[in-house]
Order: C-alpha cells, then sequence, then structure tokens
C-alpha cells in the first residue's frame, strides 16, 4: 500500500503538470485545490491499488478495488455538480472512468465485445486531446515540440492509470505468461515517469522553460 501510495502520489503530480499546460499563464495553484483535491486522492487511490496487488499476489483479490480512481471525485464532489450546472469540470469524472475502462480491457476478463467497448472508450483521449489542441485551441500550440511533451505525458498517465486499474481484475500471477507484457508496461511507466520528470524541470524553470525535439531544453 505504501509502494502504491507514492506511485499514486507521483501520477497526480505528473497529471497537475499537464493541467498547468493546458491552462498556460492562467494556472493557478492552491493549497486546497492541489495538494487536497488532486494530490492526496492520487495518493489514496495508489494506496488501495497497491493493496488490490497484494489481494491479487494472496488470491483475495477485491474486484470492487478497480474503482479506487473515483477517490477524485469523492474529495472534489464539486466537479460532479459542475459539470451538470455549467459543463465545467469534466475531466475530474472522465480521466477517472477512462482509466477504469482501460483496466477492463486489459484485464482479460469478462466477454470479448465488453473488453474492445471498453478499450475503445479509454482510447477516446487520444482524438479528444487532438481536437483540443487544433480547435478549442487549449494548451501549446499545435504541432510545437512542447505540444508533443504535453500529449505524451498526458496519454502515458492515463496508460498507467488503466494497467493499475486492471490489478485488482486479474487472477493470481502466472509464471508462465510472456515477460513482454511486463516488458511493455514497465517502458510505459518509464515513459509516463521521463515525461513527468519532464513537468519538473519546466515548473523550476519557470517562464523561460523552453522544449525542444533534440538537445538541451529547461
Amino acid at each position: 500500500m505504501l509502494v502504491g501510495a507514492v506511485c499514486g502520489l507521483a501520477w497526480a503530480a505528473a497529471l497537475r503538470a499537464v493541467m498547468v499546460e493546458i491552462a498556460g499563464p492562467a494556472s493557478a495553484f492552491g493549497w486546497v485545490g492541489t495538494f487536497e483535491g488532486i494530490l492526496l486522492p492520487g495518493a489514496v487511490a495508489g494506496g488501495l491499488l497497491g493493496w488490490a496487488e497484494h489481494l491479487r499476489r494472496t488470491g483475495r483479490g477485491r474486484r470492487w478495488l478497480a474503482a479506487a480512481p473515483l477517490v477524485f471525485l469523492l474529495f472534489t464532489p464539486w466537479a460532479v455538480v459542475s459539470v451538470f450546472v455549467d459543463g465545467l469540470g469534466g475531466g475530474a469524472v472522465a480521466v477517472p472512468l477512462f482509466g477504469m475502462a482501460g483496466g477492463y480491457a486489459l484485464s482479460g476478463r469478462g466477454p470479448r465485445p465488453a473488453r474492445w467497448a471498453a478499450g475503445a472508450l479509454a482510447l477516446l483521449p487520444v482524438p479528444a486531446w487532438l481536437v483540443a489542441l487544433g480547435v478549442a485551441g487549449l494548451g501549446p500550440a499545435p504541432g510545437s515540440a512542447r505540444a508533443a511533451w504535453t500529449g505524451v505525458l498526458f496519454l502515458s498517465l492515463l496508460a498507467v492509470l488503466s494497467l493499475a486499474c486492471a490489478i485488482p481484475l486479474r487472477g493470481r500471477p502466472d509464471p508462465s505468461r510472456p515477460a513482454w507484457r511486463l516488458v511493455v508496461a514497465g517502458a510505459v511507466c518509464g515513459l509516463a515517469w521521463g515525461a513527468g520528470l519532464r513537468g519538473f524541470m519546466a515548473a523550476a524553470a519557470g517562464p523561460a522553460s523552453s522544449v525542444s525535439c533534440s538537445g538541451p531544453s529547461v
């Protein structure tokens, strides 16, 4: 649970970096909004998924723990209300649902058509991200290195969330399963970590931060 909580905290902090890039200069940090609304629920959700991994290894799995990302809504109930009142706050609701759908699709359990449908739902952020950049004008300029980095960070974080949400739905570890699955999962997590570290560098550099496709950047 402690390992899961640390991973969840790092995931939530990286997601906050995505929010900064989307909001641009209008981005603002608050103790309550950032720590109570994003970082704390990230740590709690990660701890629950870590507990799910322990239960899975001991053969006492609890599938309901796949809904751990909904903890974010418990800490920010105003987001749900805002969706119906003024149409805002949809991201706080959508991100956990995308992760849960991806987890079900990756779990290998349940009817195949249902898993395909869940996988299609989990992939919706890809075209949605492109629309947000090109049509809505959110985030960095389309086609820029900064936009590419932000997209990689956002989508890799969703992929990591999907991998985590699959844990409670899977059976006990099977040594006969091919190792390439763990290699791919590790690569996805490493990609998200690297992109998140780049977010820290951007925050440390402040307004002087610049992103390039190759060569040094700050």
